[in-house]
């Protein structure tokens, strides 16, 4: 089986590492071409994971059809609103029968679909072929070989079966659930509550106000989950909870990052010129509040954060605005 990751970031090298730590040969699409040659001559993408040594499994490329045209498995690792027209370049390349992952983590800003609906829209193909993998998946400790579990979803249990044969192995651990819906909303809004725990963590707050963002966090989160069809007890595992935690608590998180230098008081332009890696909260955050209005779901961390982001809420005020929502009796779903 051939296998083509499509991205050289952080995520794409290291979900091909996993890939190829199973035993599988992979080829990784790296936009540059001397990210490509590191990875072939060096074995390392050094810009990402450092002197971490990747496996003589995996091969590099800059060509995107060289990549794809031969692949039974895409698994596509790039930023969340520039895939529909990365995929739409590619898709008259792709195998008829080939099955195609999603690593991103992000609703698409223009249309509010997941990734999972844009990919099967763009590619033309049925869902039982489209398949996310999600949980608590910090790039650089999993590149590591440190123990993790994760989650694939397909709604076709033999799609997710097969692609959890091909990276499971020492330290990856892949369970599968066929609730799509709320897996990926689960990666998706957890990027934005993670934006105000970090924000949170820049104004020198404790424990306490971040533990209260993260509960109150993942009550929206399921809120408006279980409003699109999803399972509830999904949002209580690794796409969940799992997720939203690994997210909210660890320094190696983007968006937690991105939220703690708003929090210490830069602007969103300043931080942004900062990042090297894009922070898929920054754009998710409006596309999960227009699903909530669409929806009828209250989300007031995901409201705040929104108005923090396009400046119709000074950050200093987010968590005066939070404290002063009207109380009531506290409810997970509701």
């Amino acid at each position: 089986m051939k296998i083509a990751v499509m991205g050289a970031g952080s995520w794409g090298t290291t979900f091909a590492k996993v890939i190829a730590d199973s035993g599988n040969p992979v080829t990784v699409w790296a936009r540059k071409e001397e990210v490509a040659h590191e990875i072939n001559t060096q074995h390392t993408n050094s810009r990402y994971l450092g002197d971490i040594v990747l496996s003589d499994l995996i091969t590099s490329t800059s060509d995107p059809v060289q990549a794809v045209s031969e692949a039974d498995v895409v698994v596509l690792a790039i930023p969340a609103q520039s895939m529909r027209t990365n995929l739409s370049q590619w898709k008259d390349h792709l195998k008829a029968d080939c099955v195609l992952v999603s690593l991103m983590k992000g609703i698409e800003g223009t249309s509010g679909k997941r990734m999972t609906e844009v990919i099967a829209e763009v590619a033309e193909v049925p869902l039982s072929r489209v398949a996310v993998v999600s949980g608590p998946n910090l790039a650089k400790e999993i590149a590591e070989s440190q123990p993790t579990a994760t989650v694939i979803g397909c709604e076709s249990a033999t799609t997710a079966e097969a692609l959890s044969d091909l990276c499971a192995n020492s330290y990856f651990r892949p369970y599968t659930n066929a609730d799509v819906v709320g897996i990926e909303l689960g990666g998706a809004i957890k990027n934005v509550i993670a934006l105000a725990v970090g924000i949170a963590d820049g104004q020198g707050l404790g424990d306490n106000s971040k533990a209260s963002i993260i509960t109150r966090g993942l009550a929206e989160t399921t809120r408006l989950a279980v409003a699109m069809g999803a399972q509830q007890h999904t949002l209580s595992g690794l796409a969940g909870l799992g997720d939203l935690v690994a997210t909210c608590a660890s320094p190696l998180s983007r968006n937690r990052t991105f939220g703690r230098l708003l929090g210490e008081g830069n602007t969103v332009d300043e931080v942004a010129a900062q990042m090297t890696q894009t922070a898929e909260g920054v754009k998710t955050a409006p596309a999960v509040l227009a699903l909530g209005d669409a929806y009828g779901v209250e989300l007031p961390i995901t409201q705040a954060v929104a108005a923090a982001l396009d400046g119709s809420l000074a950050v200093s005020d987010l968590s005066g605005v939070l404290l002063a929502r009207k109380r009531k009796d506290e409810a997970p779903v509701r």
